[in-house]
């Protein structure tokens, strides 16, 4: 069985104008979606890992592994922690994605390590 592609995700809020912000690293390969708006942080996080999921899809990507540094977003996704408010609904998204692309591997990680995180400070490095 060949190694699973590791899918970095990783979301952010700015103060206005840019809102909330996500990147997505694939095989060195950068997505970044800016200007999503107001939020927070978290939903930031949310929106991220569901735009992994889509990238991952349109890449035809076989049992990709998402990685992401939001540990309460990864225990949130994976059913180990339960979503209140907002998270609820960005869980529900998630679970309409799962079931069109079949189990997702979530799993935390460093934010040092998260390849998606290094993108995004990137952005707005001085």
């Amino acid at each position: 069985m060949p190694p699973r592609v590791k899918v970095y995700f990783d979301g952010g809020y700015r103060p206005a104008p840019i809102g909330m912000e996500t990147a997505v690293v694939v095989g060195g390969r950068s997505y970044l979606q800016r200007d999503l708006g107001p939020g927070t942080s978290m939903e930031a996080e949310w929106l991220a890992l569901r735009h992994a999921v889509q990238i991952a899809r349109e890449l035809g990507l076989a049992n990709p592994l998402f990685v992401g540094d939001s540990l309460a977003v990864v225990s949130q996704a994976n059913g180990a922690a339960k979503c209140r408010g907002a998270a609820a609904k960005h869980f529900e998204a998630l679970q309409a994605l799962r079931a069109a692309s079949g189990p997702l591997h979530i799993r935390h990680v460093k934010r040092a390590q998260n390849l998606a995180g290094i993108a995004l400070a990137r952005l707005h490095a001085r």
